[in-house]
């Protein structure tokens, strides 16, 4: 045992508690550190970098043996604390949280579909001034790409001049385009182009435009003045709408939406919420040119049905009648009411609809009993003079469909089948008759 003096004893003890006071200031200023270190971290989070936030996480971890104290405790709950913030700041500002759901469906939509659409440019043979035939650009559309072996439907209205047919994909590749068959009666064509084996097609699908309703929501893409790939919304504006596309076509149960369309907008899809394909852009109606809200677009439910007949068959088969049809006029109707009196003939009361001028034998039309005419008559169109017999019925309506026109005609079998059976509503010696006739096929001996 070591023995001290009286002198030792204090002297040690006075140094014991200097030293003792000494640790403890260094403690306290090491958590007042430690305290205001954490605080900072805290207020500073807006401003932590992606290298802090490695930085922090390299660190090395603590042992899992050194003692817990109530200070240790209360850096770990601020480090805690800082780090849930932070990754709910992360979050925040990689999330769609600045997006309102309409805007995100809109994207969604875009970016589902865009790629699918094509922008189709034709070149036409023209004369230059030597009256030369020369290749010269054309016009230019919008297409969907409707099957991965390169299936593109569009308007016949896009290709109908086209030399020669070039479809550009989203990618800025351009290949060559053929006509796989084109449909007058409804607008639509369908090209086809060989992509290479390599290549995977985006391509849309087709909706429903049965279930419809005016106010829903569509999208239309295409590329109007030639700037590809552009969508814009709007709303159905009406449906069923029959829309008179040139002198001898009647497209009926259009859709009308106010989604602006525009020159290049033609053969593009128009789209639901989906992004599933519910109409084909067609046409619109405008003074100056440019969309004024009136744009039409044929239903997918036709689209359907004349784009798996031109795959198929490369048109459209088509239920017929099995007559020669006519267009009556008011001309017509008073050389019948005045010189066809002397021919036998009744007189009519009615100046439009379509005059059964003959019925090929063995048709549908015979066999039910529609009447021709017996008189042969001449009528002359400008240069052309035509024959035609009058006298017979006269066809005012097909079903529910009233035919004043030949385009009237023309329409209201646009949606029929061979084989469809149809009322057909003829004026006869002054009377309405309803016949139904049983309707031929495309391929069957008609006039």
């Amino acid at each position: 045992m070591k023995l001290y003096s009286r002198l030792q004893m204090i002297k040690n003890t006075i140094i014991g508690v200097v030293l003792g006071l000494c640790l403890a200031a260094a403690g306290f200023a090491v958590y007042s550190i430690s305290k205001k270190s954490g605080s900072e971290k805290a207020e500073r989070l807006p401003e932590v970098s992606a290298v802090q936030e490695q930085e922090k996480t390299a660190e090395p971890e603590k042992n899992a043996g050194e003692p817990v104290t109530a200070d240790s405790k209360r850096i770990a709950a601020l480090e805690a604390k800082y780090d849930s913030l932070l990754s709910k700041t992360m979050e925040i500002a990689n999330s769609n949280a600045s997006y309102t759901q309409d805007e995100l469906q809109n994207i969604a939509v875009y970016e589902k579909c865009n790629e699918a659409v094509v922008n189709i440019t034709t070149q036409e043979m023209g004369y230059n001034w030597f009256f030369e035939p020369v290749v010269q650009d054309g016009g230019s559309g919008s297409g969907s790409i409707i099957d991965k072996r390169g299936y593109v439907v569009t308007n016949v209205h896009v290709i109908s001049k086209a030399n020669k047919i070039n479809i550009s994909l989203a990618n800025g590749n351009t290949y060559e385009g053929v006509v796989v068959g084109k449909d007058i009666e409804s607008d639509i064509a369908v090209l086809k182009f060989d992509p290479p084996a390599d290549v995977a097609l985006k391509t849309i699908d087709f909706g429903n435009s049965e279930n419809l309703k005016v106010g829903q929501k569509v999208l239309a893409i295409g590329n109007p003045f030639a700037l590809e790939r552009t969508i814009t919304t709007g709303i159905i504006s009406g449906l069923g709408r029959p829309i008179q596309e040139s002198a001898n076509v009647i497209i009926r149960n259009m859709i009308q939406t106010d989604a602006a369309i525009n020159p290049g907008n033609s053969g593009g899809p128009l789209l639901d919420s989906t992004g599933k394909m519910i109409g084909i852009n067609t046409m619109i109606i405008s003074n100056s040119g440019s969309s004024a809200g009136l744009g039409f677009a044929v239903p997918v439910s036709t689209a359907r049905r004349v784009v798996s007949d031109l795959i198929q068959y490369g048109k459209v088969r088509r239920g017929k009648l099995g007559i020669k049809p006519v267009q009556m006029t008011a001309d017509i109707a008073n050389y019948i009411n005045t010189t066809g009196q002397n021919a036998g003939l009744s007189k009519v009361a009615i100046s439009s609809g379509i005059i059964i001028s003959e019925i090929s034998a063995g048709s549908g039309a015979e066999k039910a009993g529609l009447v021709a005419g017996p008189l042969s008559v001449r009528s002359r169109y400008g240069f052309n003079t035509v024959t035609f017999n009058i006298g017979g019925d006269i066809i005012t309506g097909i079903d529910n469909i009233t035919v004043s026109s030949y385009a009237d005609y023309m329409s209201a079998l646009e949606s029929k089948r061979p084989g469809d059976t149809v009322t057909v509503t003829v004026y006869r010696n002054g009377e309405y008759k309803k016949i139904k006739v049983t309707l031929d096929g495309s391929s069957s001996s008609t006039l």
